[in-house]
Order: C-alpha cells, then structure tokens, then sequence
C-alpha cells in the first residue's frame, strides 16, 4: 500500500517510519480503551431504561474483561499468522459491530453477546500485547518510552471520549453516545489498512536505533501454532517471577479497568454527582496518567523496575483508601485524579521491561500476554465484584477498601523478584 513509498519519503527527511507504526498503534489502543470505558458510563441509562441492576450490567462486562484477559496470549500468534494490519482491522471491526448494534438491543442476552464477547473479543486481539509486540519488532532503543507512550493511549482514549459520551448521554441519549467510537475505530482501520506493516524488514528499514551493519533480513521465527501458547506457559510456570507478576497485575486489573474504569461514574451518582462531571474526574485521570505512563516508560529504562512498581502499588492503594473520604468534592476528587491518575497504567511499562529480561525478547511478547490475562481476570472480578457489592450492600465502600488493601499487597510482592532481573531490564535499554 502506501507504506513503501511514505516511508522512503520519511527517510530521506530523517524520519523513520517505526513512529508512523507507532502512532497508528497508538490509535488503535486509544479506539479500543474508548469502547471499553464507554459503557461505564451507561450502567445508569441501561439500568432506568431496562431495568437491568448494577450487578447483571458488571456481569456482562466482566465476560468483556476475561474474554480480553484470555485473548492476550494468542493475539501474538494471529499477528505472527496473519499480520499486524490484519489482526488490527477486524479486531476494530468487531469493535464498531459491538459499538453499532448496541444502539438496537432490547434482552440482557444482547448486552452480554454484543458488549461482553464482541468487545472482548475485539479489544483482545490487540490490548497491550501490540503494544509489547510493536515495541520488540520496531525499536532496538528507548522501547520502555515507546511502550509507555503506547500505553498510555488507553488514557488519551478515556481523556477524549468520555465527557464527550457523558454530554451526549445527558442531551442527547445513550445511544447518540456509542457514535464517536464507532466512526473512530472506521478510520483507524483505514489507517492501519493503508499504513500498518509487521516488520521493519518489509520496507528495507532496519529497527529504529538498530547498528547500520544489521542485515536487513527479517529474523527467523519459530512456527507458531495455537498451542504454542500453552507450551510457553508450561515453560515458564516454574519460574516464581512469572507469578509475582501474574499476580501483581491481577491486581493492576483488580484496582483500574474493573473497578475505577467499570464503576467510578455510577459511584460518583450514587454522591450525588452527575455523569457530565464524574466523567470529567477520569478525564482528569487521563490527563495525570498520560503524563505518569509516559514517564513510567522514560524510568523503566533508567532505574529498577522492581522500586518502580513498589512505588505505583503503594500509591494507587493509597490513593483508593482516601477516596471514600474525599466527599466528593471538587478538591477531594481532584486529589484522587492526581494520585490514582499518575500511575493508573503506569505499571505496564516496568512489567514489560521485567518479561523481556526474565524471559528474553523472542518470548517477552507471549509471555506477557498470559501476564495481561491475569490483568483481565482481576478486572472481571471487580466488575462483577463491585458491582454485586453495590446491590447487596448500597455502597461501593468495601469494594475500594479491598481494592487498596490489595495494592499495598502487590507493592511487597514485586520487592521479590530477583534483583538482578531488574537490573538486566535497566541495562538493556542503556
């Protein structure tokens, strides 16, 4: 397609192309995180419209969360097998599908099938794993910054849609509000179709910061099938680094998409504080977590992973146990926003440093996306867990308290790992 002839005309100007990659995966992360926070903000429409409870809504959203987290490990081999351009296309057209036909469902059973498997299945197919697999193909240098910055598009995506959707539900209705992502996640695809390419090899490029004496021949790749998966995992099971982190970002997924990202609006109307502003609050969070992903990645190259992430627990867990008691004001909310905003995602970009130097960069993408099923299932178990909190108890309360408790777990966990695994990631990047 176009992306030959671009990159040629990049090049000669000193621009390599793995940053056109760069943003199109950015764009495709951001799609995607809008269409998974958007719903959200329409548990309360659905529920005065349908008469659906907090906890039927957050049990189908916490099939979207699984079916996410379990996708991770095999998205890796569909862009072996098919191509980045390809995977990236369908997976965001199973997304505006869900997006689309949600504006016409009337049963429980089309919530569940439309916005727990077609997203899930959607959003799963490149998650974070792109991210972690763009970054190992494309850069020999700064691949924790560019990792942090991909990852922080699911901020930049949650920044830009949702006061967006929160307005239009309040003006114009819920169903006006699902319209945005669609067309966003059409003319990304467009994108991607045009622009998208697996390896720098394909265009004659070589790695961004690659030595001008690597060949410029593709690397040669194990054949991968669907059980490769599983053959990996059985390879890496005995190790105890695999686990900490496994279980430390189940709890990354347990303290951000499935509870702050699933039931921060409703919590905030259950305070007395409408969508339009509550929304506002994790645009808020967006705009901190941007900044704080970004910079995650810069650190992750410089410092100990291991300390990094002891810090962003900490905080985050910190952070949950205060909002109970912020009241809801404009300064406590925004204390919140500050604080859990600045490390929401910000543990992505060590925990990907720590993969790649424990398990080698040929690996570092599957690995890390059975690291990221656990992230999911962590989120489904907020979502429903929150959410079946609320119906029986009237309060989100012990659910954050969990959540934070959690964190502060998490934070001790990751002091674990091996020292020297840290320092490897650190130096690596150097």
């Amino acid at each position: 397609m176009l992306s030959y002839p671009f990159s040629q005309w990049l090049e000669r100007r000193g621009v390599h192309f793995a940053w056109v990659i760069v943003a199109i995966t950015f764009l495709t992360a951001l799609t995607s995180s809008a269409a998974l926070g958007l719903p959200g903000a329409l548990m309360q429409p659905l529920s005065r419209e349908f008469g659906w409870d907090a906890e039927q809504i957050s049990s189908a959203l916490a099939v979207r969360f699984v079916l996410f987290g379990l996708m991770g490990p095999f998205a890796a081999i569909l862009m072996e097998r098919f191509g980045l351009r390809n995977v990236i296309c369908v997976a965001l057209g199973l997304i505006a599908a869900g997006m689309l036909l949600a504006t016409r469902m009337t049963q429980f059973w089309h919530l569940v099938a439309l916005w727990g498997i077609l997203l899930g299945l959607g959003s799963g197919m490149t998650a974070l794993v792109l991210s972690a697999v763009v970054a190992n193909r494309w850069f020999e240098t700064h691949r924790g910054l560019v990792v942090g910055v991909l990852t922080a598009s699911s901020a930049t995506g949650q920044l830009l849609f949702l006061p967006v959707g929160a307005w239009l539900i309040e003006h114009y209705g819920w169903r006006t509000a699902v319209m945005p992502v669609f067309v966003a996640c059409a003319i990304v695809a467009v994108l991607a179709f045009l622009c998208m390419r697996n390896r720098p090899q394909d265009i004659a490029l070589r790695p961004y910061g690659a030595d001008p004496a690597t060949p410029l021949t593709a690397p040669v790749v194990a054949k991968m099938t669907f059980a490769t998966p599983f053959v990996i995992l059985r390879s890496v099971a005995p190790n105890r680094t695999f686990w900490i982190l496994f279980g430390t970002f189940f709890i990354c997924g347990l303290s951000t998409n499935g509870l702050i990202q699933t039931h921060f609006i409703s919590l905030c109307g259950d305070s007395g504080l409408s969508a339009v502003p509550a929304a506002s609050v994790l645009a808020m969070m967006g705009a901190f977590d941007l900044f704080g992903t970004i910079l995650s990645g810069w650190l992750s190259d410089r410092y100990d992973n291991r300390k990094l992430l002891f810090w962003y627990y900490g905080l985050r867990g910190l952070s949950l146990f205060w909002l109970p008691y912020s009241e809801f004001t404009l300064y406590g909310l925004s204390l919140f926003a500050m604080f859990y905003g600045l490390d929401w995602i910000a543990t992505v970009p060590p925990t990907v440093k720590l993969v790649a130097a424990t398990f080698g960069r040929e690996r570092a993408g599957m690995v890390f996306g059975w690291i990221f099923a656990g992230h999911q299932l962590g989120a489904a178990v907020a979502a429903y867990g929150a959410g079946r909190i609320r119906t029986l108890m009237l309060t989100y309360n012990p659910a954050l308290f969990a959540a934070g408790a959690a964190c502060l777990v998490a934070a001790l966990m990751v002091l674990a790992i091996q020292r020297q695994k840290a320092a490897v990631s650190a130096a690596q990047a150097a």
